[in-house]
């Protein structure tokens, strides 16, 4: 095994394992926190964001970091190849907009205010983005390669 193996494997466990501990939580706030604590104290809510801010404050950066060295290290594979790279584009999109809703859920900013007074919403928003966002990973990780002709002659 080489080095670039064992670092593209280290890379896709940083992404996969980011991507399930980042939704998983976002799941859980949303379906069992928000729910149980609608009428409790805003000591314990603040406690509770305080705490989730650091997993999404570090995770944000482990996504982009083990996403574009995953997306740089397929491209020669993908070269011309127009679905590919429209789909990686759309997640790419999508996931700046995840990354933008859950750091304005755990922010104190007051220009992000509205997102925290509608948590119940903007979660779930995330996570349906999120299940569109791993639907075209999984699509683009199974889909076969193009022919390689087919790629370098457009079709009319």
């Amino acid at each position: 095994m080489d080095a670039s193996f064992i670092l593209s494997v280290i890379s896709r466990w940083a992404h996969v394992g980011t991507a399930i501990v980042l939704v998983g939580g976002t799941a859980f706030y949303r379906l069992a926190v928000i729910p149980a604590l609608e009428n409790d104290s805003t000591d314990l809510v603040e406690r509770i964001r305080s705490r989730w801010k650091k997993v999404v404050h570090l995770g944000v950066p482990i996504f982009l970091v083990s996403g574009f060295y995953n997306y740089f290290t397929m491209m020669p594979k993908h070269e011309g190849d127009g679905l590919y790279n429209a789909l990686l584009g759309t997640k790419m999109l999508l996931a700046v907009f995840v990354f933008f809703v859950a750091s304005a859920l755990v922010g104190k900013s007051p220009g992000t205010q509205i997102f925290r007074d509608d948590a119940r919403k903007w979660t779930g928003v995330m996570l349906m983005v999120a299940a569109v966002i791993v639907g075209i990973s999984g699509f683009v990780k199974v889909r076969p390669l193009p022919d390689a002709a087919a790629v370098a002659q457009p079709a009319e």
